[in-house]
């Protein structure tokens, strides 16, 4: 016999927002528009007289009817999608459209947006939106905020907090950047071992909601001391009058405060953890890391390293020119003098080049190749050292790898470079030193692409952080005299 079906009554249909950064882009590009449009009214009133009343009131009207389309775009969307937009914007523009953002998405937009964008929306809010902003923060979230926020903004708000927030927030506040201890948050549920799951069950159904990314409940003892973890998932499968001790788990991932957090986001992708728990030396359970803050610093690494590997960082894309001047200049000067060498060690062999002209041509090609061979070596080396898979164990392993495998890929390569040479000179001899060159620059290249990221990790600089400049200036230079010396001795 079936048992009856249980209708509950209909209640009303609520569609949730599909979040999609297609809507972000297309809002970014309404916005946009309007801010033209604005910006076209301001340009054809200024041409008015000031007296003309009517033409100041049409500006009012239009600039308040943009300022509404505004509104109404951005506070539509997620916070998320809010600050790519602001990212996207010009100083000005950026500020201009920051405040007309509801005061409610304050917080969560200041948490979203990269640092070099923070600093100009910090700016153009005054003391109390500051306050009201960061007095919804927790004591973590403060403290990623604190650099870029006034000092009187900060006393003010500690004022606001507990004790027990205060004292999070000046322990969030003393690690440094870069370690578990700056991304941990402190909101956690935690419970002891000696107590039943219809306990715990209670406990949880007291709450308001769950910490986010809650899939492990935290067993500690009366000194906080982290005894294991019970996962969400047994929790709720399993007898409720068992004890928490029987079914916990202990075997598990702990991290200290101190460790790197790149070391913590490879352990996150390596275990598939959701999240992890953060223990002193003493073992005490101090806060814990989620997936939430390990995919923010995934990306953050990504980002450095691809611009560290062209010497920059990271910049507003709409800074003044003085500022975007300060942080590309100083590699580029580098690379200029690298460049110099390179030259000079070209004119060194004047006369071979003036004898035999189609070297000129030619010669450019051994030294790029060199440099692209490196840089396909270089690239793997960085990420390997990023995930802790270089050891002083095997650098010379790889280094032997490395070079086998580019000498293979560049016997086949450089065969075609030397029927190319061949094709345009007519020489079997320019055709064999273009094949001997290249297979020597490129074991060069791909030497260098192992050993400069290593050496630049074991003295304690970041291994991708100018690397490519330093690789191109050694490919260029030796790739110019491999070729031309091959080239004086056994052509002239």
């Amino acid at each position: 016999m079936s048992e009856p079906v249980v209708q509950a009554e209909s209640a009303p249909i609520i569609i949730p927002r599909r979040l999609d950064p297609e809507d972000a882009q297309q809002a970014l590009q309404r916005l946009q528009s309007i801010l033209k449009r604005q910006e076209v009214v301001e340009a054809l009133a200024h041409r008015q007289y000031e007296e003309d009343d009517k033409s100041n009131l049409l500006e009012g009207l239009l600039h308040r009817q943009h300022e509404n389309e505004i509104r109404a775009i951005v506070n539509d969307l997620h916070p998320a999608d809010i600050a790519f937009i602001l990212e996207s914007l010009p100083v000005h523009e950026r500020q201009a459209v920051w405040q007309l953002v509801s005061a409610e998405h304050d917080a969560d937009v200041l948490l979203e947006v990269d640092d070099w964008a923070r600093e100009s929306l910090i700016e153009s809010m005054d003391h109390q939106d500051l306050i009201a902003a960061t007095g919804t923060m927790d004591a973590d979230e403060i403290a990623d905020l604190v650099p870029d926020l006034p000092p009187d903004v900060v006393a003010e708000v500690q004022k606001g907090l507990t004790d027990e927030e205060r004292a999070q927030l000046l322990e969030a506040m003393g690690y440094p950047e870069d370690t578990v201890g700056a991304i941990m948050d402190f909101e956690m549920v935690r419970v002891r071992e000696d107590v039943s799951l219809e306990v715990v069950l209670r406990y949880l159904r007291r709450l308001q909601q769950l910490p986010d990314h809650t899939d492990q409940i935290f067993v500690v003892d009366r000194q906080d001391r982290l005894q294991g973890t019970l996962p969400v998932s047994t929790l709720l499968v399993q007898d409720p009058e068992t004890q928490v001790s029987e079914v916990m788990t202990t075997d598990y991932l702990a991290l200290n405060p101190l460790d790197s957090d790149a070391d913590a986001a490879g352990a996150f992708e390596r275990y598939d953890l959701v999240s992890a728990p953060v223990v002193d030396d003493q073992g005490r359970l101090i806060g814990r890391v989620t997936i939430a803050e390990v995919v923010d610093v995934i990306q953050e690494d990504s980002q450095e390293q691809a611009l560290s590997r062209a010497g920059l960082q990271e910049e507003d894309i709409f800074a003044p020119v003085l500022d975007a001047l300060r942080n590309r200049a100083p590699w580029l000067l580098v690379n200029l003098c690298t460049a110099s060498i390179a030259s000079v060690v070209a004119s060194r062999f004047e006369n071979t080049v003036s004898h035999i002209v189609i070297l000129a041509f030619l010669m450019s090609i051994v030294a790029g190749i060199g440099g692209n061979s490196g840089n396909q070596t270089m690239t793997m080396i960085i990420r390997a050292l990023a995930v802790g898979r270089v050891t002083g164990g095997n650098a010379w392993q790889l280094v032997k790898r490395e070079l086998t495998v580019t000498f293979l890929v560049g016997a086949c390569g450089s065969m075609v470079a030397a029927v190319f040479a061949w094709a345009i000179s007519g020489s079997f001899a320019i055709a064999a030193v273009m094949m001997a060159a290249m297979i020597f620059n490129m074991l060069i290249g791909a030497a260098l692409g192992v050993l400069i990221p290593i050496l630049r990790d074991r003295f304690g600089k970041d291994p991708a952080v100018g690397s490519s400049v330093l690789l191109t200036f050694a490919t260029d230079s030796l790739g110019f005299f491999i070729f031309l010396g091959l080239a004086t001795v056994f052509l002239i």
